[in-house]
């Protein structure tokens, strides 16, 4: 058995969702769109852009996904949105990651693809096979106390000033910072964001919550399972 993650669970929900969309004539319009997290699978953008639709993307949290579907009433269509640590919805009645919408469209997705000789895993490979293979890992480090706090901040700070040349052997070719609201387009959050040449993305945030910096790594392509391992070592140390 496989346990699938939240980036893969909501990748082929996405696919399946978008595919019986079009089947139905309801993205004929162009109103409908898609929210996601900046730290869930660009899967899910790359999947969005083949069906022409919108993919937004918000800070870390669902209230930030509800704010996009507020913000577009009565001028766009909620089709779904969702975050890689699970969190999942679909349509505009319930603006929160709902587990009820969640297991029922995971049920359904299932039996369509069922209906056409495919697994749930299987239906997955068709998209990787489809858009190419994505893979993500999230690894965070605990820093207790105030020391720990401060080193934190350092670690962000030093960041900032000296963002890396490379990502995975890829030179870097664009840095967000999202303390810069004008150039984000979103409120000021402390993450940062890294992406190369080769479509590999990492974002480093400090938890909201807890005395950790957490480090969400995304890489592209048949190696992208070796280039999170090289990730996890140039960061992870």
């Amino acid at each position: 058995m496989v346990q699938l993650t939240g980036n893969q669970t909501w990748s082929f929900l996405t696919y399946y969702i978008l595919t019986r969309w079009k089947e139905l004539g309801k993205l004929a319009d162009g109103k409908g769109y898609v929210v996601k997290t900046i730290v869930t699978t660009e899967l899910i953008a790359a999947i969005c852009e083949s069906f022409g639709v919108k993919c937004y993307n918000v800070l870390t949290g669902f209230k930030y996904i509800a704010e996009v579907v507020k913000r577009n009433e009565g001028k766009g269509t909620f089709i779904c949105g969702g975050e890689e640590s699970y969190g999942f919805n679909l349509g505009e009645f319930v603006r929160d990651k709902c587990a009820q919408v969640a297991g029922i469209m995971v049920a359904e997705c299932a039996a369509w693809a069922a209906e056409n000789g495919m697994t749930l895993w299987q239906l997955l490979q068709k998209v990787y096979k489809e858009y190419g293979y994505y893979e993500e890992k999230m690894v965070y480090i605990v820093r207790k106390g105030k020391s720990g706090a401060e080193e934190i901040q350092k670690i962000m700070a030093d960041y900032r000033a000296c963002p890396p040349k490379t990502i995975a052997g890829s030179p870097l070719a664009k840095v967000v910072d999202y303390l810069k609201p004008e150039e984000t387009g979103l409120p000021k959050s402390n993450v940062l964001q890294f992406f190369n040449e080769a479509g590999d993305v990492v974002s480093v945030r400090p938890s909201g919550t807890e005395p950790k910096i957490k480090f969400y790594f995304g890489a592209k392509g048949d190696d992208a399972s070796a280039k999170i391992e090289a990730l996890k070592a140039q960061f992870i140390s």
